[in-house]
Parts: C-alpha cells; structure tokens; sequence
C-alpha cells in the first residue's frame, strides 16, 4: 500500500494547485510581528517544566557562491572572516536560551542548515559545537540523529572526518543536476566525482545515513537529461532522496532573476520528468513518503510510516514531532508546544538583537484549539495517507462530521475524482492522489482563502 503511486495525468492537470507545503500549521505566512521574546521564555519554561526531549536547529547563513535558484536565507561572500561576528552572537543565542532548559532535556536531534554549513572553518566547527554542548544535553552515544547539509564543493575527507568526530551521524547532499548546461545555467558547477567522493566518505566513516537533493524545473532541463541525473544518483544508492520542483518566483527571490525564463521547462515537461522520476526509483526500489521524498524500505522514515508515527515539521519528514523544535541563527523557526516563533531574517538585526543581550525573535503564532484540531489532520493526512475520524473526535473531544461540515461537498467531489476514499469513519488517500495529498490538506487549511496563493508553490 505504501509503495503504491498511480499516475493521472487528468488528475494532476485539475488538482495542481499553489499551496502550502505544510511544514507547519498554521503555516509561517500566518506569523505576526505580535509574538516576541516573552513568549519565546514563557514556551520553554512549559517546556521545561514538562521535561520534553529537544530538536535543534542551527541556521549558518554563509555561502562562497551563489546558486541562482535559491530561496533560503544566505549570505553570499568569500570573506570566510564574516563568520566570526556571526558565530559571537550565536554562541550568545545559545546560552540565553540554553538556561532556560532542563539539562535532562536530551537532543535527540540536531541539524545544521543554511546556507553552507562547512563554510565555517574546522576550528569554527569544534568551537561552535563545543558550546552547544556545553549549554544542551547532546547525546554522546551516537543514537541521535545528527544532520548536516554538505555541498560537496565545500567538503573533502578531512572535513567528513571532522563531522562524523563532532557526532553528525546524517549527511544532506544538494546536487541538484548532473547535466553541465543545467549547472551553468544556475551557477553551481559541481562534478559527480566530487559528489561520490563526499559519499564514499560518508560510507567509510559510517555516517547513518545519506539523503541527496534533486530539483526539476531547472533551466536547459529535459525529461531524457534529467532521467540520466536521476540514474547516476540512483547508483550512489542514497538511503533517501528529496526531488523538489522548482518554483520559479523572481519577484520575490532576487537571484532567480538571473535565470532566463526562457530556458525553463513547460509545464508539461516537468510532469513528465516527475513521472520518469518516481518509476524509476519505484524501479530502484525507493518508496514514495511523500511531499516530495522517497526512502529505502529499511530507512527510519519508511519504518515510521509503516508503523503510522511518522510526523512532520519545520525540517520536513521526521521521527522526532514529539520533540520541542529549538532553531538558533538567524531566520531560524522554533516550534516549543503551541508558540512558533522566528528569528529575525536580516543579518544586521540578528546580530544588533543579541549584542543588546536580547533574543532576536521578530514574529510569531500561539496555537488557538481550532489551529491545533486543523494541525492534527493535516499531519495525519500527509503522513500517513489516511484519517481516522474516531482519533480526532476522542483527542479533541469533537463530532468530525459536525465540525467539519462545511468542507464535506470538496471532500466528496475529491472522492469522485478518485483522490480519497470518503466514508462515515475514515479518509484514505488513493494511490492517484499521494502526489496530490497537499491539495487535500488544504481542504482543511483555514486560513487559506486570505492568503496569495502567489507566495506558494505548484503542488507537482
């Protein structure tokens, strides 16, 4: 069941909408600058009090060269020395907010994103790692799930050594496209020798596991090039991977602006490299999780949706939602109960907020009860690719069908479609509508019909 995709081409024409990709919800685009500091303290003294295990979250913003597709918070320069006022006030956010925490609060999971993260130095590392420990209860037992992005041009063996001594256990690989035209046409030239070199690395010093990014939708992209990234990938037998599609927004993302909107595939050619994409993997023996992300049958995440305790935050599919999400740096989100809060995306105003000995959280959301009922379907949904109504009712003490009411006409018009199966006690998302499964949670999304779909991307 869970390996099960069925493609419509018909389907995906109707229901390949913008959206949310609900990391989150209420999702970021719902924050006000209303939620700060106080509420920031107030959430982990909760969060203390009950002892809940910790994920971190630490954003390095650096990067040598830019990549014309990217939307993430960075900062381009080959000034290496722009670290180090960065990691001052870094190492400042850490303590402030570390005091306010249990040590028996464990971190059972830590990721580092940005961004480069080996941007910074070794010595930057060690330190920068150092004090994490020094103020968090970091697992010393390799049991953890200790992430890190590694752009391959920024690492050698040295450097995956250095990591794998530091605790990292995971590695996340960005490589985009394989295709030379591809890379040119998006600035970021990157070999598969140097590629596998950062694998080989990994395997031989036993990092746990290995996830590799793809995008499609890329300038100069074809189905049949495409398909070749997708086959040398498959040989370096990543235990996950992530094929994102590209959403190109220039207005909002300046470097996109480089790229020729001419070179950029049509609509139709994304969905057929989409569609080569999963039978090949299917074919190689990946699953489908969803949102974008295949796994090997053995990896936690396909484990976990077998078992229907896979969750789903702010770092995408995991094993750990039952964890308070801490992000340190800027720009980086914190989810602590029922607050989300971000820090400040401007460097500048990051750095002045916590050399003043301030916290530089500039926006936010508290959960209300409605939030955390629509919170609960939508992970459901998107996890497990089915929902129980009986759990909803006896978790929030609600009538389902009374509730939800209103949403019962799109509900069944996407059971007609063959979306879902809808009946009086359940909803299971069909092999056709898995890719499709952010359309049926936005059937729950509130807030949804005020926002600017424009801010979203396509769902395929």
């Amino acid at each position: 069941m869970l390996d099960a995709i069925r493609w419509d081409t018909d389907l995906i024409r109707r229901y390949d909408l913008a959206g949310p990709r609900y990391t989150s919800y209420p999702t970021a685009v719902q924050f006000h600058d209303q939620v700060g500091t106080f509420d920031l303290f107030h959430a982990l003294r909760d969060s203390r009090k009950a002892q809940r295990p910790l994920s971190l979250y630490v954003h390095v913003p650096f990067c040598a060269n830019i990549c014309y597709y990217c939307a993430c918070n960075k900062v381009i320069t080959k000034d290496r020395g722009r670290a180090q006022p960065y990691l001052q006030r870094l190492e400042q956010e850490i303590r402030l907010v570390g005091c306010h925490l249990d040590p028996a609060q464990k971190v059972e999971q830590l990721h580092f994103g940005g961004g480069t993260p080996t941007f910074l130095s070794h010595d930057e590392l060690r330190q920068l790692m150092a004090h994490l420990r020094k103020h968090f209860s970091l697992l010393d037992d390799d049991s953890g799930d200790y992430g890190i992005e590694i752009d391959p041009r920024e690492a050698d063996w040295s450097t995956m050594g250095l990591l794998r001594e530091l605790g990292f256990n995971r590695v996340s690989i960005g490589l985009q496209d394989l295709d030379p035209a591809v890379q040119r046409a998006v600035n970021r030239l990157q070999s598969l020798e140097e590629t596998r070199a950062v694998i080989d690395a990994a395997r031989t010093l036993q990092f746990r596991s290995i996830n590799i990014d793809l995008i499609y939708g890329l300038p100069k992209q074809t189905p049949d090039n495409f398909s070749r990234t997708v086959e040398e990938v498959i040989s370096l037998q990543p235990d996950r991977l992530s094929v994102f599609n590209y959403a190109h927004l220039p207005e909002r993302f300046m470097p996109q602006r480089r790229i020729n909107s001419s070179e950029l595939p049509s609509p139709a050619q994304k969905l057929e490299m989409l569609q080569r994409t999963i039978e090949q993997l299917t074919a190689a023996g990946y699953r489908y999780i969803g949102m974008d992300h295949f796994a090997l049958p053995d990896d936690e995440l396909a484990i976990a949706q077998e078992e229907q305790t896979l969750q789903r935050n702010f770092q995408g599919y995991t094993t750990h939602g039952h964890c308070d999400l801490i992000g340190l740096g800027v720009s980086a989100i914190s989810q602590i109960g029922d607050l989300y809060c971000q820090n400040s995306s401007d460097l500048n105003a990051y750095q002045n907020a916590l050399a003043s000995a301030q916290l530089a959280t500039s926006r936010g959301l508290v959960c209300n009860a409605d939030d955390r009922l629509r919170r609960a379907v939508i992970q459901q949904l998107i996890c497990d690719f089915s929902l129980e109504f009986a759990e909803i009712e006896r978790l929030f003490n609600i009538d389902f069908r009374g509730y939800f009411g209103a949403l019962w006409p799109q509900l069944q018009g996407m059971a007609e479609d063959g979306l879902i199966r809808l009946d009086r006690e359940r909803i299971e998302v069909l092999p056709a509508g898995r890719l499709l499964v952010r359309s049926v949670c936005m059937v729950f999304d509130a807030y949804l019909a005020q926002q600017n779909r424009q801010r979203f991307s396509r769902v395929i």
